[in-house]
C-alpha cells in the first residue's frame, strides 16, 4: 500500500517497480460519474428490496475469509460487462486477512467509506472530460463569444481544483492504511475551506440552461461542433448537459454518502462526531445552492408573469422577494345555475386561468391572443378554502368548490371549478389549501407507520407543485390518486411534492419502514445539532416508539 503514488491527474497509480494492485482499481477508475452514480443507486434499491424479502438472495461467503457478507450485486454498467467493486473484494483486503478479524458492522462501514472515495475519483474523471473534451476543444470554443463561454462553463475550473484537492487528501488517507479509519474529517475541512465554489456554479445554472438552449437554436456552427463532440466514444453516449449538472449532483450526493456513514457510525464515537460536522456543513452548502437557484428562478418567473397580466380594476403588485409561484393552469368555471336544463347546455363551463402564489391567488381570463391574462379576482392564500363535491354524474366529475373568504372587493365569493382529471383536482385542492388533511400523515406527525415508497426511476419536476426525485430516494406517502399520481415527503430532507406513481415502488415491510424512520431520526438530529431534542426530532422519535 505504501507504494501507491498520486499522479498529476489525482488518481492513484501503482508504483511500476512492483506488482502490488492499487486500491484505485482498473475496474472503476475508468467509470464516468454518471455511470457510477446510477449503478450505486441501483444497488441501494436492490439492497432495500432484499431487506424486505422482495428479491431474496442468499448470503455469500467472502472467498478465503470464512465470514458471511452481504451479497455482491453484479449490476452491469452501461456499455460495460464489469460491475462496481467493493472494498472487501479488493485483492489487498482479501490478502490481509482483515475480513476474518473485523465484525460485520465494520466491514459495512468500510464499504460506505470506500464508496465516498471511489465515487469522488469517478466524479473527477467526468469533470476532466468536461474540461478537456468540451471546454478545451478549439472548434467548439471558436464558435462562442467570451460571454457565452462564461455562461456555459461558469467557474467549472475552480470546481475542478476543489475536487482535485479533496481527492488527493482522500487518497493520502487510504495510502496510510487499507483499513480506512475515517474520511468525514476530510470532508468537513474541504466543505469549510473549498466547497463554496459549488454555490456560485449551481446558482449560475439558471442562466447556463437558458443560454445553452439559446446558443443551440441560434448558432449552427456550435450545434454542429457539439453534435460531433457528443458522438465521440469518450463521452459514452452521454449528453453535454449531463456533464454540466455534475457539480450540483455531486454536492447533493456527497451529503447522502456522509449520511450513510453517519447511520452506520457508533453513537458518541469520533466517527459520528465527524460525520455530524461534515453533514451539517454540506447541508448548509446544499441549502445555499437551492436557495440561490430558487431565488433567481422565482424572480425571473414573477417578472415574466407580471408582463402578461392586465388588471381590470384594483392592481396587485406581483414582484416580491417573499413571493413565488406554486401552481398555474387552466380550469373550467361553472357558469349559471345548477339546473338540469343548464347542464345540457354546452356553455355550462367557461375557462379561467389560475395563478397561485405562496401568499396570493389570481383568478384570470386568457385574452383572445392567448398572450395576456385579464385579472378577474384575487385573494390572499390564507383566506382560501376548498370543498369536495359528491359525485353528481359525468358533468360534475372532477369538480370542487373554491371559496374566497375575502376577495379583492373585500367580500366572500365561491367558484365551482372543474379540472381535467381526478389527480389534477386533488393537486389543485392540496395547493390552494395546504393545511387540508392528506390521506396519510407526514413524518413529522404522530403516526407510527405511514406508507413509504422508494424511487426506482429518476423524475424531474414539470410543474411547480411537483417534486424532483432521484433513484433510491425514500419518501413518506401523503396522498395518492387512482389515475397514477402520488404526493410524498422525502425522508432525508422533508421536501414534498407530486410525482408519477410509475417511478416508485411501495415498501411493504413494516420493519424496513421502521428502519428508514430510525435513520431519518438520526439524520434530523445531526441537522438540528446539540441541545435538547427539537420539535421535529421529538415527533419522529414518538413515531419510532409507537412503531416498536
Amino acid at each position: 500500500l505504501n507504494t501507491l503514488l498520486p499522479t498529476s491527474c489525482g488518481i492513484l497509480q501503482p508504483n511500476r517497480k512492483n506488482n502490488h494492485q492499487s486500491i484505485i482499481t482498473e475496474k472503476w477508475k475508468s467509470f464516468l460519474y454518471q455511470e457510477y452514480r446510477d449503478t450505486s443507486k441501483q444497488q441501494e434499491i436492490e439492497q432495500r428490496r432484499q431487506r424486505e424479502n422482495l428479491c431474496p438472495v442468499a448470503e455469500t461467503v467472502v472467498a478465503g475469509s470464512g465470514v458471511m457478507s452481504p451479497p455482491v450485486l453484479q449490476l452491469q454498467l452501461r456499455n460495460s460487462s464489469r460491475s462496481l467493486s467493493l472494498w472487501q473484494n479488493l485483492e489487498a483486503v482479501q490478502a490481509s486477512g482483515l475480513l476474518t478479524q473485523l465484525p460485520q458492522k465494520e466491514i459495512i462501514m468500510q464499504e460506505a467509506t470506500f464508496e465516498l472515495i471511489t465515487s469522488e475519483a469517478s466524479y473527477y474523471k467526468s469533470l476532466e472530460i468536461l474540461e478537456t473534451h468540451f471546454l478545451r476543444d478549439p472548434v467548439l470554443i471558436n464558435t462562442l463569444s467570451q460571454s457565452d463561454v462564461h455562461f456555459l462553463f461558469s467557474n467549472i475550473e475552480e470546481v475542478m481544483k476543489a475536487s482535485e484537492r479533496f481527492l488527493m487528501d482522500l487518497e493520502h488517507r487510504i495510502e496510510k492504511s487499507i483499513l480506512i479509519p475515517d474520511v468525514c474529517d476530510i470532508v468537513y475541512h474541504h466543505a469549510v475551506e473549498h466547497f463554496n465554489v459549488f454555490i456560485k456554479y449551481v446558482i449560475n445554472q439558471v442562466y447556463q440552461e437558458k443560454n445553452y438552449r439559446r446558443i443551440l437554436e441560434g448558432n449552427q456552427a456550435f450545434r454542429e461542433a457539439m453534435a460531433a463532440l457528443e458522438n465521440h466514444p469518450h463521452v459514452r453516449g452521454l449528453s453535454f448537459t449531463s456533464f454540466l449538472i455534475l457539480p450540483f449532483q455531486r454536492i447533493t450526493r456527497l451529503k447522502l454518502l456522509v449520511q450513510n456513514i453517519l447511520k452506520k457510525a457508533d453513537e458518541n464515537s469520533e466517527r459520528e462526531a465527524n460525520a455530524i460536522k461534515a453533514h451539517q456543513q454540506l447541508e448548509q452548502i446544499v441549502k445555499e445552492c437551492n436557495e440561490g437557484v430558487r431565488k433567481m428562478s422565482r424572480t425571473e418567473e414573477l417578472i415574466s408573469i407580471e408582463k402578461t397580466l392586465e388588471f381590470k380594476s384594483k392592481s396587485v403588485p406581483i414582484i416580491s422577494h417573499s413571493r413565488w409561484l406554486l401552481k398555474k393552469g387552466e380550469l373550467q368555471l361553472m357558469a349559471g345555475p345548477k339546473s338540469t336544463r343548464t347542464m345540457r347546455s354546452r356553455k355550462l363551463y367557461q375557462p379561467v386561468y389560475l395563478f397561485l402564489f405562496n401568499n396570493l391567488l389570481l383568478v384570470t381570463k386568457r385574452s383572445s391572443s392567448g398572450e395576456k391574462f385579464q385579472v378577474l379576482d384575487s385573494c390572499t392564500r390564507a383566506m382560501l378554502r376548498t370543498e369536495v363535491l359528491e359525485d353528481q354524474g359525468q358533468l360534475l366529475a372532477n369538480v370542487f368548490n373554491l371559496k374566497l373568504l375575502e376577495n379583492q372587493e373585500e367580500r366572500p365569493v365561491s367558484y365551482m371549478l372543474k379540472t381535467c382529471s381526478m389527480s389534477d383536482k386533488l393537486r389543485w385542492m392540496c395547493a390552494l389549501t395546504p393545511n387540508r388533511r392528506t390521506r396519510f400523515m407526514s413524518t413529522s406527525a404522530h403516526q407510527s407507520d405511514s406508507p413509504q415508497v422508494q424511487c426506482i426511476q429518476s423524475y424531474s419536476s414539470q410543474e411547480p407543485d411537483e417534486l424532483s426525485i432521484e433513484m433510491a430516494d425514500v419518501l413518506n406517502l401523503l396522498e395518492r390518486t387512482e389515475d397514477g399520481w402520488m404526493m410524498g415527503e422525502r425522508l432525508h430532507d422533508g421536501e414534498r411534492g407530486w410525482f408519477p406513481s410509475r417511478v416508485v415502488e411501495e415498501i411493504q415491510s413494516k420493519e424496513v419502514r421502521a428502519q428508514n424512520l430510525r435513520e431519518a431520526f438520526r439524520i434530523l438530529q445531526a441537522q438540528e445539532g446539540g441541545g435538547g431534542p427539537p420539535t421535529g426530532t421529538r415527533k419522529i422519535n414518538n413515531m419510532l416508539h409507537k412503531a416498536s
